[in-house]
């Protein structure tokens, strides 16, 4: 797999972070394709803390990134996607 910030690409106003966290997820669920959530969010979280802690990854970008993902999930995925975006907002 690619790195979290790969996938998220440069990203410049709210415009361009919505379109980058879009197409992200689009290339994630590709990415992804035939494997287990499980699999797919150990994956996910395990990069995008790379990148949160080589700077590479901000938290605007990992908030553009749920807001995108999150309407796909149900109540109870979108909790879980939304605790892992607050830890590591705190990275």
């Amino acid at each position: 797999m690619k790195s979290f910030k790969n996938y998220a690409g440069e990203t410049q106003g709210e415009k361009t972070e919505a379109a980058s966290a879009e197409e992200l997820t689009k290339k994630i669920a590709s990415a992804y394709d035939g494997k287990s959530s499980a699999d797919m969010l150990r994956n996910i979280l395990a990069e995008a803390e790379k990148s949160k802690r080589a700077g590479t990854l901000s938290n605007e970008e990992i908030e553009s990134f749920y807001q995108t993902f999150s309407p796909m999930l149900d109540p109870s995925q979108r909790k879980k996607l939304r605790a892992i975006v607050e830890k590591l907002k705190k990275i």
